[in-house]
């Protein structure tokens, strides 16, 4: 499966999980752990660029499971598009003080993009499941 990689793609496929992974862990103490400290907003400052760095990667990403649209789309996608909304009206949400619309936008952008799209990421024909089960 690896020789079928262009060099593009594999860097791509790099940059996105060195953004990504780290995200699994900062994201999970950033919704476990006290909120509003100094800590707390330092993290999520580098927890959204991450996810928007990780987001805007995995656009240029071309859909390798599944259905494509436009040759290149899949629905996995689907999941940058929602962290690419979720960020920003997140950082409005708590800019503006509205901590309980900051919270929800987090809690589902965690879910969604790291625990289900993350998920997808270990079906046959995918690099992790490459990874992990080859």
């Amino acid at each position: 499966m690896m020789e079928h990689y262009t060099t593009l793609y594999s860097v791509l496929m790099y940059v996105h999980l060195i953004t990504v992974i780290p995200c699994v862990f900062v994201g999970a103490y950033l919704l476990l752990f006290r909120k509003g400290t100094k800590w707390h907003k330092l993290l999520g400052k580098y927890y959204m660029l991450s996810m928007m760095v990780t987001a805007v990667v995995s656009l240029f990403m071309p859909a390798m499971v599944g259905p494509q649209f436009l040759k290149h789309f899949g629905w996995i996608h689907l999941f940058s598009i929602l962290t690419l909304w979720s960020i920003p009206t997140a950082l409005i949400a708590v800019k503006k003080g509205q901590i309980r619309k900051h919270k929800i936008k987090m809690v589902l952008l965690y879910i969604g993009a790291l625990m289900i799209a993350g998920g997808f990421t270990f079906v046959p024909g995918r690099y992790m499941y490459e990874v992990f089960f080859n």
